[in-house]
């Protein structure tokens, strides 16, 4: 047996893991399984713990590694669990050494004592990225995925994240346009710029180059490039630049995810956000305005701590206020150590209930985009046999089509989730 993966928690985790499950192999490591873990909710690490558990009872002879962000800011704990061989620092495992050192501690004989367990550096000494090899990564994937970023010097009352990630650095442009490059070369007719903060990029670099310089030089120099897509964002750190390559480029898809949280102000001073609900309104407007055609997606907390019912109104509020299509709804979970986690919390039933409120919203957003997309023709990636999507990211139901073609396809109706043909 090789090395196989299991990946918790969000897009740039399960690029990561590719780097992971390549470095680990390269290292010569067999019959292992690695946990990349993620540390965004209770609920996460409590998953990561029971998928350690099950896999082992299913292949006791495998060593178990643990790594990603629950790994580096929970390292006591999974060091102490039995089934765990081995865990690996956030950093870290982006390394090869990493893995080879974990090679040389599993080729000892007898069981690994617990200290011995442990390779996780400080992630907040990290001040460079590690270095991608991009061979032999995401072959075969019609859309492949580029970190640009890592880390967040922010310290949102609520977010672990930054403890598991460090502090943000970023990719020189040369070297994330040369990965954009090699990618293109070997087929991928979609990339995605991917990070921790990303509209915090390149603060730690030479001359401080901004997210939408990055973006417009990476459509200058590979013209071949047929679409370019950027993760996450944060709506108060988008440059102008940025929002002139949205209104000017059709290559760069027309969508956009926002790290929003809640739609109250006082939750959101708590939060210790930099944006108030006005200036997140006003940016939805704005690039509407630029590119009217845009569908936007959104970050949103569910019973924050001190949230009335009023402060969640104006929350639910913000989907038809930001013409909000997508939301990714997040039941407030205390971090310990988080100052949040500190503050007066919601009732767990009343958290569930305004989730349950928030998705209901927004799978009727969904719904309402899907149904006025009916009688338009779209430019579809073909991401499987059965499924393709949108510039707009929406979600096409096809058969019978090859992987990584972009087909320009009429819309004919949709079962409430994705489109039809």
């Amino acid at each position: 047996m090789s090395v196989d993966v299991v990946t918790f928690g969000c897009r740039l985790n399960a690029f990561e893991s590719e780097v992971v499950r390549a470095e680990a192999e390269r290292a010569g490591l067999a019959d292992t399984i690695v946990i990349n873990s993620c540390a965004v909710t209770n609920e996460a690490v409590a998953q990561a713990r029971q998928s350690i558990r099950r896999l082992k009872r299913m292949r006791p002879s495998s060593r178990i590694v643990v790594t990603g962000c629950a790994a580096q800011t929970q390292t006591q704990m999974f060091a102490d669990m039995a089934e765990v061989d081995r865990v690996v620092g956030n950093d870290d495992k982006m390394r090869a050494d990493a893995w080879r050192r974990a090679r040389a501690a599993f080729d000892g004989a007898g069981a690994i004592e617990t200290t011995d367990k442990i390779a996780v550096t400080d992630i907040m000494s990290v001040r460079r990225m590690a270095t991608l090899v991009l061979e032999g990564l995401q072959k075969g994937q019609p859309r492949a995925f580029v970190q640009v970023q890592n880390g967040c010097d922010h310290r949102c009352t609520f977010c672990i994240i930054p403890f598991g990630r460090g502090n943000s650095r970023s990719v020189p442009i040369a070297t994330a346009v040369a990965q954009v490059r090699a990618l293109v070369e070997r087929g991928h007719p979609e990339i995605v710029l991917t990070g921790v903060d990303l509209t915090s990029y390149g603060g730690d670099l030479e001359d401080a180059p901004k997210l939408g310089q990055l973006v417009k030089q990476i459509l200058l120099d590979v013209p071949e490039l047929k679409r370019l897509r950027i993760s996450s964002v944060d709506s108060i750190e988008v440059d102008r630049e940025l929002l002139d390559v949205i209104a000017s480029d059709k290559r760069l898809m027309p969508h956009l995810h926002l790290s929003l949280q809640s739609g109250d102000d006082l939750i959101l001073k708590r939060m210790k956000r930099r944006h108030s609900r006005q200036q997140a309104v006003d940016f939805c407007a704005e690039v509407r305005r630029l590119r009217p055609d845009i569908t936007l997606g959104a970050d949103i907390i569910a019973g924050f701590p001190t949230e009335t019912e009023d402060m969640f109104i104006r929350s639910l509020d913000l989907v038809e206020e930001c013409g909000l299509t997508f939301l990714h709804v997040f039941p407030y979970s205390p971090r310990p150590g988080t100052p949040a986690s500190r503050m007066p919390q919601v009732e767990g039933g009343m958290i569930r209930d305004r989730a349950r409120r928030l998705r209901a919203a927004g799978e009727a957003a969904l719904a309402k985009r899907l149904e006025a997309e009916i009688g338009k023709t779209r430019e579809v990636l073909i991401e499987s046999a059965t499924q393709g999507r949108t510039e707009h990211f929406l979600p096409v139901a096809i058969s019978g089509d090859v992987p990584g073609t972009v087909r320009r396809l009429a819309i004919a109706g949709h079962d409430g989730a994705r489109l039809a043909v």
